[in-house]
């Protein structure tokens, strides 16, 4: 399977999202980026699905514009007016021809879910490897409205609880992909994970204005 962020050229503020190409080609969440359906255009043919993280403006503002250019199902936890299908937890999709779970991971957005394979996380918003807060295992606000740093904390835990040992990449809506080389001394997203729910119980504010 070949993943490209097709949303790295952007110039204004979006979240990361991901064209998973291979058996029936899908996108994790739509990003801002004016022109982001041209990019997935420039490597597939069609797209099969869309799939929701959840429904922050930095993750749908350019989905009807992936929607209407490519005919996509709709997949998200939230109530969508275009959504195809509702995820659940513990519901197993295929994500281009890959096995992942549905783990609801509230606290950062109500209708926030996490994707899980063998190898690979999709993590949203809830846990990002580096994010200008902390550089090494850093975890979504929780500071607005709507937000909660105690139900964050739980979704971590929940994370870690059903998280394969295979798992080796992590996919988050800002900042960089972490790979982990398992033949090195670097640490595994586990340990990236773990790190970050140690953050986060500290209960300090993520940014200094919080």
């Amino acid at each position: 399977m070949e993943i490209h962020t097709v949303t790295e050229k952007a110039t204004d503020f979006t979240c990361n999202a991901y064209l998973l190409v291979g058996d029936a080609p899908v996108l994790v969440d739509a990003g801002t980026m004016p022109g982001v359906d041209d990019v997935v255009a420039d490597h597939v043919e069609d797209l099969d699905a869309v799939y929701l993280t959840h429904q922050h403006r930095d993750h749908v503002g350019e989905l009807d514009a992936v929607l209407d250019r490519f005919d996509a199902d709709l997949y998200a936890y939230g109530e969508h007016p275009r959504r195809t299908a509702a995820l659940s937890d513990g519901q197993e999709v295929s994500l281009a021809g890959e096995s992942y779970e549905v783990v609801y991971t509230p606290g950062h957005a109500d209708d926030h879910v996490s994707l899980i394979g063998e190898t690979r996380v999709f993590s949203g918003d809830v846990i990002v490897y580096n994010d200008g807060a902390f550089e090494d295992g850093s975890f979504g606000r929780t500071d607005l409205p709507g937000q909660s740093r105690e139900r964050l904390i739980e979704s971590l835990e929940t994370i870690l609880d059903r998280l394969p040992d295979t798992v080796a990449e992590l996919y988050a809506g800002h900042g960089g992909v972490y790979r982990a080389d398992p033949d090195s001394d670097e640490d595994s997203v586990r340990d990236v994970i773990e790190r970050a729910l140690d953050r986060a119980e500290r209960r300090e504010p993520k940014y200094p204005d919080e």
